[in-house]
């Protein structure tokens, strides 16, 4: 069985130095708008197909939390016991009762990078440029290198005219390729204030004599400064760096990484780390997307390197785990590790990266059985003679963007409620099995007996009709999106400013020790 927690145990628990993981199992959108500093979001509906990537040791201490603690944390927790962890723990009261404590909520994602970059900002001045500033010397055709530190799909969406795509965590490995000389300004953007920061001083930290600013704001302060955006854009860096420069890029990653405490580990220290029952272990390739289809070590996840620093808990759900970091270059892991130190990660780089002929045994998804498969056809049938239910799970903006006519929108901790009358065969839309299977692990066995499952493509593939309705579901039902500023990259200045402001207050918001617990470095 499962144990409650109170709210300032948890809050000791949290600094004890001792391993812990921290869910929140509420759908995201609901996460996103009010959530514990440490809470990693686990919604309910996808728990049993995320839970061992985000904790792979089921001896860990784990506490769960939703709204109440009465609500989808009880059945979390008997699915969590069910797959097999040992130490589950619930937070009495959940989200209410931790703020009904005195302790702080944080709305938005990613929080604790988030705030991690503006530490950073605070502590090591990173020197900044206005977007007028910057138009102004772009205006004058100035020499400078603009780079956008976001990943290629975020990059093609929107950027400042002139940028390059350069991932933060590719920096290190792809300058020499970007830059024609040791004088030439460099800019680094993203679309809002951390990525910008992170990027830029990555360059400063490993020693660069170039002026580097980081981007004020980012694509925001440029759209706020009514400046126009360029996009659909394809540059990016060169897919192979030159060679000539990697001894010195190694050398500088290595000085950055040795001053953070990061300090490499051999394949064999690694396996026995990965037999260690008290303990958590993630291995992290932290290399280009393109490059992790071709191949990584068994047992790696992909954790591309910037990313892992600004949405650490999309990657990692185990507060005091040890992160190992692989890639095939010697520069781009002791960069990232560097800053994974610093955000408080106990990080270290694998000797000798793809080439150290580690072997880890990858986790297994746990899933329920199978549901079998129902045609588009079928279907089809089933709804002009009004036989079946037809309910669809996937993202409610999926839904509102293209629904069969006859189905209906729901979500796991809802299907009970919303089918408790439901006479008819069930039929569930989704675009994996998988997300089906435990869906219907909600229902009563009888009912659970006769559900079947619509692959959304193959009634796509089928050429039969959907239709979008902007309203269908409300917003209140909507828990899966989080509402809070999600236009701001569409042109609705006031959710710009509104998320500027969030991001540079995060820091007001935190206590004492959450603000220890980042050892960013002093200026060199």
């Amino acid at each position: 069985m499962s144990h409650k927690v109170t709210p300032h145990q948890l809050q000791a628990w949290l600094f004890d130095g001792q391993e812990i993981a921290l869910f929140d199992v509420r759908e995201h959108g609901q996460y996103g708008e009010a959530h514990l500093f440490h809470g990693v979001n686990l919604p309910y509906s996808r728990l049993e197909l995320e839970v061992r990537r985000l904790a792979p040791n089921p001896s860990v201490r784990l506490v769960i939390y939703d709204q109440t603690g009465r609500d989808v944390s009880v059945q979390a927790a008997q699915r969590l016991q069910t797959l097999g962890y040992t130490d589950v723990h619930v937070l009495e009261g959940g989200a209410d009762g931790w703020q009904a404590a005195g302790l702080q909520l944080f709305a938005g994602v990613h929080v604790p990078s988030k705030a991690f970059g503006e530490r950073v900002e605070e502590v090591s001045h990173t020197p900044h440029i206005s977007a007028t500033e910057l138009a102004a010397l772009q205006a004058k055709g100035e020499s400078l290198v603009l780079l956008d530190g976001r990943p290629f799909d975020e990059y093609r969406k929107m950027t400042i005219p002139g940028s390059i795509c350069c991932p933060n965590g590719e920096l290190g490995y792809r300058l020499a390729d970007l830059v024609p000389d040791d004088t030439t300004p460099i800019v680094v953007n993203c679309a809002g204030r951390t990525r910008s920061i992170i990027g830029a001083q990555t360059l400063i930290d490993l020693g660069l004599k170039n002026p580097v600013y980081a981007l004020e704001n980012g694509t925001q302060g440029w759209c706020l400064a009514d400046l126009p955006l360029e996009h659909g854009s394809t540059r990016r860096y060169a897919e192979v760096s030159a060679g000539a420069s990697l001894a010195q890029q190694r050398e500088a990653a290595t000085r950055l990484a040795e001053r953070a405490g990061v300090t490499t580990v051999d394949a064999d220290q690694v396996v026995a780390w990965s037999r260690d029952p008290t303990r958590s272990l993630f291995l992290c390739d932290v290399r280009t997307p393109e490059e992790f289809a071709l191949g990584s070590l068994p047992g790696a996840q992909h954790t591309p390197g910037g990313q892992l620093i600004q949405s650490t808990d999309l990657y990692i759900g185990v507060r005091g785990a040890r992160l190992v970091l692989i890639d095939n270059d010697g520069v781009r892991a002791p960069i990232v590790a560097s800053w994974l130190r610093q955000l408080g990660h106990q990080a270290y780089v694998l000797e000798g990266g793809l080439h150290s002929g580690l072997t880890l045994i990858p986790q297994l998804t746990s899933v329920a059985s199978g549901l079998p498969v129902i045609s588009a056809a079928e279907v089809a049938d089933s709804l002009r003679d009004n036989t079946v239910a037809l309910v669809d799970l996937r993202g409610s903006m999926a839904f509102r963007k293209a629904q069969i006519a006859g189905s209906r929108w729901s979500i796991r901790s809802h299907l009970a409620a919303d089918l408790a009358t439901e006479t008819k065969p069930v039929v569930f839309v989704a675009d994996h099995a998988d997300m089906a299977a435990i869906a219907a692990l909600e229902l009563p066995d009888q009912q659970r007996a006769d559900v079947r499952w619509l692959n959304f493509r193959a009634w796509q593939a089928a050429g039969l009709p959907v239709r979008e309705d902007a309203g269908n579901p409300p917003n209140e039902r909507c828990i899966d999106f989080l509402f809070f500023t999600h236009d701001r990259h569409a042109g609705n200045k006031e959710a710009a400013r509104q998320y500027l402001a969030w991001e540079i207050g995060l820091l007001g918001q935190m206590t004492a020790q959450e603000i220890a617990s980042f050892k960013p470095l002093a200026s060199a």
